[in-house]
């Protein structure tokens, strides 16, 4: 599933062929992927509308138009990106969602596995304000992250995940953000030391902003709005490396099971609370 540094790639990369385009009228042959309002009242509200920016939230993609917001959460599979209505790609064989824009130019919305949801509202808030905070942003606070560790005996990997906690950071960039800070994955999130709490809220940021600057992991079904790849499964110091020498210390990689994710640690940079 996409994470913070993929959605804001995209949002970085749809920017500039969307802001200033009109809706013109929106097309759909998949119901669960209109999440609300219904489609006859989505399509109706939607056509007309302006995009005047774009924006992100956790793993969410905001459109901002005239009067409401079209919202969009990729899932595991989508795709978004805006072609010109005459043009073919790859990726539309699973096109399940598409806005019509002014001078025959469509916002598509590809998405194989069929999870992903578009959704319109006029209430952002209303709709993820269960959202923590943005990890790269200032509520993201030393205290407020040490808080939210005290008295949680789920492991610390779990806790990462909760986007109630933290949002935007999923399986990719936990491992990372949990190798960076020395820290084993399975460990109570309640038994990090005010040190480590510190260490780990710097090095979610550090994990999440070096996914950004190389435009995301493209894995498995993650490219950017121009139907390229981003770097950064290039660089990965632990995840997906089972079985590959650390690149700090030579230790083969461990992956275990964490709160039902394949979660991968180096055990001699991240030993675990009983050595």
């Amino acid at each position: 599933m996409p994470e913070l540094p993929e959605v804001e790639t995209v949002v970085r990369g749809l920017r500039e062929p969307l802001v200033g385009r009109r809706i013109t009228a929106m097309w759909h042959d998949w119901r669960r992927t209109i999440h609300s309002p219904a489609p006859d009242e989505f399509a109706a509200r939607v056509a007309g509308q302006v995009v005047k920016s774009l924006a992100r939230r956790g793993k969410y993609i905001l459109i901002h138009l005239d009067h409401d917001t079209l919202v969009v959460h990729l899932k595991m599979s989508g795709r978004l990106y805006v072609a010109a209505a005459d043009a073919r790609h790859e990726a539309d064989r699973w096109v399940h969602v598409r806005f019509d824009l002014d001078q025959q130019w469509q916002l598509r919305f590809s998405d194989a596995r069929k999870f992903g949801r578009v959704y319109l509202t006029d209430d952002v808030e209303a709709l993820l304000g269960h959202l923590g905070p943005e990890p790269l942003g200032d509520q993201f606070t030393a205290a407020g992250f040490r808080a939210g560790l005290q008295g949680r005996r789920l492991a610390i990997k779990a806790r990462l995940l909760q986007q109630e906690f933290v949002a935007g950071v999923g399986n990719i960039y936990a491992d990372e953000a949990l190798f960076r800070a020395g820290i084993h994955p399975a460990r109570p999130a309640e038994s990090l030391t005010d040190v480590e709490a510190g260490r780990l809220r710097e090095t979610v940021r550090k994990a999440l902003q070096t996914g950004i600057d190389r435009e995301g992991a493209s894995i498995n079904w993650y490219r950017k709005p121009d139907g390229g790849k981003g770097q950064s499964q290039n660089h990965f110091f632990v995840y997906g490396r089972a079985e590959q020498p650390c690149r700090r210390c030579g230790s083969p990689i461990n992956k275990i099971r964490v709160a039902q994710r394949g979660t991968h640690f180096c055990p001699n940079c991240q030993p675990s609370s009983l050595k």
